[in-house]
């Protein structure tokens, strides 16, 4: 539904958006994540239109967004961070006002207002002037009218930015239900939010795609081992005795349990070694019973640090597949980029030489 090939975007010596590809497939929810100043923003202006790409090329069910524009901006429905909508308009008429604007038929109109106007529940103030509305109903006006005519593709800038926490959640289950007909791409700061929401996320960091895969995968390619939480009952001594006969070469961490008589460990044991069994075994033998015991992976919000604060390693470990491709691709791209912004720079100081 959507494939972005070797996408550039510079602002006169600053590249802002770094030779990217990637693809987003029909009915998927695609999570674009990154730091302030990382190219998503710029990205997804590039993919509905707004500002032309400097290199590359974006399309859009087939169209390219820069030879078919028109046809292209049919199948995109587009939120920005900051609701485009009209203070002295009511409702109703920003939401004509916008029909207008996508060429509706006047026949199909009212039948797919009401249904627009149910999915992001905004009945009780469709009479209302935009100006008035709170910030929580301006954003949902402002996806009302990403929805008109019912586009394929819907993007998705902060959509739940200023919310509060419960109109953060109604705002998800709406983004939930979207994917049964539209292909939805959403930028946020909220991690737990894209984790709930995303079928897979990308993050992109200076300008570059630095992960691209569902947050499990990511979390399982970035753990050098496994981690296991465990919770125990028994005296502190008697469960210190048991794991030190286990060999743990990685050691393991024991705290107070907020549940009378118990403990919390948690151990890191090598990728290959399960100790799920073993612990078990060992803790039955000393008549130590274990309450809950679970593996840990990498949350989100770690995965995001881990691969945005430089940390080359990272990005080794990875080896993530962009658009179901390879790790050996995502490293040539790696590569071409790095040769490219290199060149790039060394342009740049002769310049800067000339000038002096």
């Amino acid at each position: 539904m959507i494939e972005v090939s070797n996408l550039t975007k510079k602002f006169g010596p600053h590249t802002a958006v770094d030779n990217i590809s990637f693809s987003v497939e029909e009915g998927e929810i695609l999570g674009f994540l990154g730091p302030n100043g990382a190219g998503k923003t710029t990205t997804m202006n590039i993919m509905t239109g707004y500002i032309s790409s400097s290199e590359g090329s974006v399309k859009i069910n087939g169209y390219d967004i820069l030879e078919n524009p028109e046809t292209a901006k049919k199948h995109i429905g587009y939120l920005p961070d900051v609701p485009p909508i009209y203070g002295d308009m009511t409702v109703m008429e920003y939401l004509n006002f916008v029909c207008d604007i996508k060429k509706v038929k006047k026949s199909e109109r009212e039948k797919m207002l009401k249904e627009i106007i149910d999915i992001v529940k905004i009945d009780e103030v469709k009479g209302r002037l935009s100006k008035n509305l709170s910030k929580g109903y301006k954003q949902r006006v402002g996806l009302a009218q990403a929805l008109v005519g019912f586009p394929e593709v819907i993007i998705l800038d902060e959509p739940t930015n200023g919310l509060d926490p419960k109109q953060i959640i109604e705002m998800r289950d709406v983004i939930k239900k979207l994917s049964s007909k539209h292909t939805v791409i959403l930028s946020s700061h909220i991690l737990s939010e894209v984790s709930a929401v995303c079928d897979r996320v990308l993050i992109i960091s200076k300008g570059k795609i630095v992960a691209s895969d569902t947050p499990e995968n990511l979390s399982e390619s970035l753990n050098k081992g496994n981690k296991i939480s465990a919770r125990i009952k028994g005296k502190k001594q008697e469960i210190l005795d048991a794991l030190d006969s286990l060999g743990l070469t990685n050691g393991f961490e024991i705290n107070d349990s907020p549940e009378s008589g118990c403990f919390d460990i948690t151990l890191n044991t090598n990728r290959e070694f399960d100790i799920r069994e073993a612990l078990f075994n060992k803790m039955s033998e000393r008549n130590l019973p274990i309450l809950v015991m679970k593996p840990i992976g990498l949350t989100l919000e770690e995965i995001f640090l881990k691969v945005t604060e430089g940390n080359a390693s990272a990005s080794e470990e990875l080896g993530i597949n962009i658009n179901n491709e390879s790790s050996e691709v995502y490293s040539d791209i790696n590569e071409e980029n790095n040769h490219q912004s290199t060149d790039a720079e060394a342009l740049f100081d002769e310049e800067e030489e000339e000038k002096e």
